[in-house]
Formats: C-alpha cells, structure tokens, sequence
C-alpha cells in the first residue's frame, strides 16, 4: 500500500489509516457539532460516511481512542467510541474497549507535530491481551501522533496488525 507523504519514511505503529472526508470547512463545523455541541446523533451519520467511504476492516475487533476524563466528563459522551460502534455495528464485527487513558493530556489543538508527539507519548495503555488484528477508530485524523501513540500500546499488547480509521483527515 503506497504511503502519503505525511506517513512516507516513518515508522508507524499502524499499518494504514483512512479516512472519509477532509477536515475541511464543513467537517469542521460537523465534527465541532457533534463533539463540542453534544449533538451525538451526528455520530450515526458520521458512520454513514465512513461506511460509504471506507471498505470494511479485515479485522478481529474495532475499538477506539480512549478520551481524556476531564474532556470526556464535560462532552458528556465520547465521539471517537459512538462512531467505532457504530461501525462495528453496521460492519457486523465486535466493538470492545481495549485501551484505557492512565493519565490525562492537554489538548492537542494548537501544537505542532513534536509537541503532539511528546503529548501523547505513553498516554495510552491496553489493559488485557489484546486481538492481533485491530482496528482503532478516532474521530479525526490531524497529525497522526494519536493514532499512532495508540497504536503502539495495542502492538505492545500483542497487536500485530492496527489500521486506523477516522471520520475526517487533516490534509496538509
């Protein structure tokens, strides 16, 4: 599978990620709706997209980002496992929640790529053995170092194959 440039020369953690739209303009507003506004009925629509978009995974679960307590208690829900049910669901496969946050990070709005990075280094941790095949969803894709700080707690939990899969996608 070709890399984008993003990802070319990189060691990642995962084997792809794809996404369903750019993060452009209009997937901003929805993305802002739907996480900030507390529309969670945008999630199902969301699954839409990526559904219409994405090929099913060919994988032994999906399972999602964890969100950070503080952001997740004052959201009210959590974006990032609403829409990797969702699919589940639609794509018939399990759903299972195998990563847990042991402590919070700040935002990663506004930081460049290395602030990102060291960020989200080790923010992630599975909690039991997990699938060999995953399939870890988030809501947007922007720089990548979520995704694969994540990815790597799933590898180091015996994951031997993560795709990633996200709603929308940061295109620089």
């Amino acid at each position: 599978m070709a890399r984008c440039r993003e990802c070319a020369g990189r060691r990642l953690a995962f084997a792809s990620a794809r996404s369903a739209v750019a993060y452009d303009l209009a997937a901003k507003a929805f993305v802002s709706a739907w996480k900030e506004r507390g529309l969670r009925g945008l999630a199902r629509e969301a699954s839409d997209v990526v559904a219409e978009v994405v090929p099913r995974p060919r994988t032994d679960t999906i399972t999602f980002v964890p969100p950070d307590p503080d952001r997740s208690l004052k959201r009210g829900h959590h974006p990032a496992e609403t829409l990797a049910r969702a699919l589940a669901s639609r794509w018939e496969l399990a759903a299972d929640k195998l990563l847990v946050r042991p402590r919070p990070s700040p935002p990663q709005r506004g930081l460049g790529l290395a602030d990102r990075r060291r960020n989200v280094r080790g923010a992630f941790r599975a909690d039991r053995r997990v699938p060999t095949r995953v399939t870890l969803v988030d809501d947007v894709y922007t720089s990548g170092a979520t995704a694969a700080a994540a990815a790597s707690a799933l590898r180091k939990a015996g994951a031997r194959h993560v795709d990633v899969i996200t709603f929308a996608r940061a295109v620089r």
